[in-house]
C-alpha cells in the first residue's frame, strides 16, 4: 500500500466519549470531518447514531468502514432476533461487531478495516452497557468512561480522570461529555465543529444534545 495512503489512514481524527453514569450512559462526539486531519470534508458529520430502538454507535476512524459496519450491524441483529425469537442483548450486539472487525482486519485486503467503535446500548431487563471495540477486534465492556481511540483521547481521557466519579448523574454525565468533546476541540485540530449528545437510560435512547460552532470574529485591541 502507498506510504502516503497509509499516512492518511492512520492519522483520521475525531473526538468521541462514552461515560458510565449512575442512572444510563451518555455518548458524545464532535461533527468535524477530515483527511489525514489537516483537511475538513464535512462539518456536520454524524458520529454518534442510534442505530436501532436500544442501541447507539459511535465511531472514530475511516468513514467507509464506520458507516459499513453501522449498516451490516443493524442488519445482522435483526436477523438474529428473528432467528433467536428475542431481542439481543447488548454484550452479544458488541461482540457481533468485534467479530466483524477481527475478521475484516485479517483478510488480505489493500486497506484493511480501519475503525474504533464504541456501543452503548438498553438491555430488555432496562439496564445499559457500554462497549469499546478496537480497530483489531478485541472488545472491553466500560465501567467508568472511554474515548476509544479517537485523536482527541488524551484530552478527553485527562478530563475525565479528574471529573468523573461513580454516581454520576445521566444530567452531570451530559454536561461532563460536552465538556469533554469540547475540550479536545480546542487541542486537537481534527476534531470540532459540534457536539452530539445521546443518553441511554431505561426511559430509552434520546438524542438530547445537537451544538454547532460558528466562527465569531471580533476586533483585537
Amino acid at each position: 500500500m502507498d506510504q502516503d495512503l497509509k499516512n492518511n489512514i492512520l492519522s483520521t481524527g475525531t473526538s468521541l466519549v462514552g461515560i458510565v453514569c449512575k442512572d444510563g450512559i451518555v455518548m458524545a462526539g464532535d461533527r468535524k470531518a477530515t483527511v489525514g486531519g489537516r483537511i475538513i470534508m464535512q462539518k456536520n458529520a454524524v458520529k454518534v447514531e442510534a442505530v436501532n430502538d436500544y442501541l447507539v454507535i459511535s465511531g472514530t476512524g475511516t468513514s467507509s468502514d464506520i458507516e459499513l459496519a453501522k449498516k451490516l450491524i443493524k442488519a445482522q441483529l435483526k436477523l438474529k432476533e428473528l432467528k433467536d425469537k428475542k431481542r439481543p442483548t447488548i454484550k452479544e450486539s458488541a461482540n457481533m461487531i468485534a467479530m466483524m472487525a477481527y475478521k475484516n482486519i485479517r483478510q488480505p485486503s489493500m486497506i484493511p478495516f480501519m475503525a474504533g467503535l464504541m456501543v452503548g446500548g438498553l438491555n430488555e431487563d432496562g439496564k445499559s452497557e457500554l462497549y469499546s471495540v478496537e480497530p483489531a477486534g478485541s472488545v472491553m465492556v466500560v465501567e467508568d468512561f472511554d474515548a476509544n481511540f479517537s485523536s482527541g483521547m488524551p484530552y478527553i481521557l485527562g478530563l475525565l480522570e479528574r471529573q468523573w466519579k461513580k454516581n454520576l448523574t445521566i444530567e452531570e454525565g451530559v454536561e461532563l461529555a460536552i465538556d469533554a468533546i469540547k475540550a479536545a476541540s480546542q487541542r486537537d485540530t481534527a476534531s470540532g465543529l459540534g457536539v452530539d449528545v445521546f443518553t441511554i437510560t431505561k426511559e430509552g435512547i434520546k438524542h438530547v444534545s445537537k451544538q454547532t460552532a460558528a466562527a465569531v470574529y471580533t476586533e483585537s485591541e
